[in-house]
């Protein structure tokens, strides 16, 4: 009883709220003060995930050494054991899917992501991190964000737009604060999530991004995720170096796409999860045993990378012996550009939790070492390893991502200025135009096209989908029975105004079929026949028919396929519930439609 006077009390003070914003507030300037308070939620978030994960980190690092390297093997089976137990049996909600988990959301759930992933993917993906699992924290960390804004907007009871407004600023300001990169956070949620937002959504987007980097300056400090200093700005003679890294870097991108997909495949047919965990589990805790650069979320590997430093192929102590041959380092730099894709998914087969944005990062970083290298080994001068790999991120997230500006953005942050300007562009948008003639959808969207669930990348599509069939039945369709006889029928016709008639069976609504006033007319006026002639002689079957649970853009492209005006909806038993007409779907639609490119 205390419980619903509470809730009752709750909702007068949010009406005398939305009453009081209504009257004070523009819609515009309330959409600016929520985006920053999405700002600061999200990003305070970040901050929680990526310390709580470096701290459990840093803890393991005081056991972990070259002599001890079996703790390699070990830790990340204790992480994904761990994470697996939480979500499972303590969660016990699904917090798989990272990224194409919202974008799901986006396209067939109205934008509406469960509470439990504000803060279940921060816990999760800690826990398999911190322990060694060869993942990112950013995909968890856009799924925390977009929950934020998504919640925010069921709270505030904003409309479909706004509340995905709301879900784009959470999630622009998490990556932002996460790599401390205004300007990248924007650019992602409009490249990867291609929300149809309006040049007033901007403002808030970008504030919301601002927000998030100044809360990330004042807990951590103004210094990058990554150090990166240009000593060697481009010159026009590198021009086909950069062209070649370019097409490099594609080929790494369509390997780390191809490669991730079948490992996750390959893992489907197995449907216990403890027997994924086991298998899943040693094959990863065997890979970064051997090379323990796949170890964790791989910053300092990266860092590494893009100063020149090859220290972290040699952490396993079986390689130290051979630590000045220049060939290893190439052999073994080609080993970790196999094994990382491989090691990312088996991290998520296994039960792991976290996302594939940083993995990416690695490898485009070893992609660009490994062409240096190769290029001065065969004895060509002036090629810079650490811009090379600097580049290369760009390269791989261009490709991997399909987002070319999400990439220039992020690496310019890094750098802190504009001067590799024109070797980002080449090679972040050749490596993408490359990788998208050999896999269309980025490796988030993928599966999503797949299943015909993609609605993010198609207007027409998600307008449709946000349209619920059961929403647009028309029910004022005279009802006869197959044992009726032709009077009734044509008592029917004069008692309504439309021109088709369902059959159904008498006691069960089993639909049998329809009858149009055109096919009686020749008869209707004939009265000695209507005692004679009866439903069950005059029905017929009609070509379409569409179910209660069938998709809006297939019934769509049913009336789109026929010259039908009205189509019968049924059950899944094939039960009579109306009908839909293409006059109220084009009607709906079009109003849809409206609203959604209202400023």
């Amino acid at each position: 009883m205390k419980i619903n006077k509470r809730k009752l009390k709750c909702r007068r003070l949010m009406s005398k709220f939305y009453e009081w914003r209504i009257r004070h507030i523009g819609t515009n300037q309330y959409m600016l003060f929520l985006s920053i308070i999405a700002g600061v939620i999200a990003a305070l978030i970040a901050y929680v995930l990526k310390t709580s994960t470096h701290t459990i980190s840093r803890f393991l690092g005081n056991f972990i050494d070259d002599e001890t390297s079996m703790l390699y093997f070990i830790c990340p089976l204790i992480g994904i054991f761990l994470t697996t137990v939480f979500v499972n049996y303590i969660l016990r909600h699904n917090v798989s899917g990272g990224i194409p988990r919202v974008l799901y959301s986006i396209s067939k759930e109205g934008a509406v992501i469960k509470p439990h992933n504000m803060y279940s993917s921060v816990i999760g993906s800690a826990i398999t991190v911190g322990f060694g699992g060869s993942a990112g924290l950013e995909g968890p960390t856009v799924v925390t964000g977009a929950a934020i804004g998504s919640n925010l907007g069921r709270l505030l009871h904003l409309n479909y737009k706004q509340k995905l407004l709301m879900l784009g600023c959470a999630t622009a300001a998490a990556l932002a604060a996460m790599f401390k990169a205004p300007i990248m956070g924007t650019v992602f949620v409009l490249e990867v999530f291609m929300l149809d937002l309006t040049m007033a959504s901007l403002a808030p987007l970008l504030t919301a991004s601002v927000t998030g980097v100044l809360i990330s300056y004042a807990l951590t400090g103004t210094n990058p995720l990554f150090f990166f200093r240009v000593s060697n700005t481009f010159q026009a003679s590198e021009f086909w170096v950069y062209l070649l890294l370019g097409i490099v870097c594609a080929v790494s991108s369509v390997y780390f796409t191809k490669s991730y997909i079948f490992t996750a495949n390959l893992f489907k047919k197995i449907k216990s999860f403890w027997l994924k965990f086991l298998i899943g589990g040693s094959v990863l805790a065997l890979l970064i045993f051997l090379f323990p650069a796949l170890f964790g979320e791989g910053g300092d590997t990266i860092n590494d990378c893009i100063n020149g430093d090859f220290n972290f192929l040699f952490m396993n102590g079986m390689y130290l012996n051979m630590k000045g041959n220049a060939w290893l380092v190439v052999l073994l730099l080609w080993f970790l550009l196999l094994l990382k894709p491989a090691a990312t998914s088996l991290t998520f087969v296994a039960g792991g939790v976290g996302g594939i944005f940083m993995p990416a990062l690695f490898v485009g970083a070893n992609t660009g070492l490994l062409t240096a290298v190769i290029l001065n080994l065969m004895g060509f001068a002036n090629i810079h390893p650490e811009n090379m790999a600097l580049v290369g991120m760009a390269g791989t997230i261009g490709g991997v991502l399909h987002a070319p500006m999400t990439a220039v953005f992020l690496i310019a942050a890094i750098t802190g200025s504009y001067k590799l300007l024109v070797p980002l562009l080449m090679v972040s948008v050749l490596s993408y135009v490359i990788t998208q003639k050999f896999i269309k959808n980025s490796i988030y969207t993928f599966q999503l096209a797949q299943r015909n669930e993609l609605m993010t990348h198609h207007t027409d599509k998600k307008v449709l989908n946000l349209m619920k069939l059961d929403t647009l039945i028309e029910k004022n369709f005279a009802v006869v029975f197959p044992e009726d006889s032709l009077r009734v029928l044509v008592k029917a016709v004069e008692e309504t105004s439309r021109n088709i008639f369902a059959v159904v069976e008498r006691d069960s609504n089993t639909f049998m079929g329809i009858i149009k006033l055109d096919n009686i007319r020749t008869i209707m006026f004939k009265p000695e026949l209507y005692d004679k002639v009866f439903v069950k002689d005059l029905v017929f079957r009609p070509d379409y028919t569409v179910r209660i649970d069938e998709s809006m853009d297939s019934v769509a492209t049913k009336f789109t396929n026929s010259d039908k005006f009205n189509i019968a909806v049924l059950d899944g038993n094939n039960k009579y519930l109306g009908f839909v007409s293409r006059a109220k779907i084009f009607s709906v639609y079009r109003r849809m439609s409206q609203q959604l490119s209202e400023e």
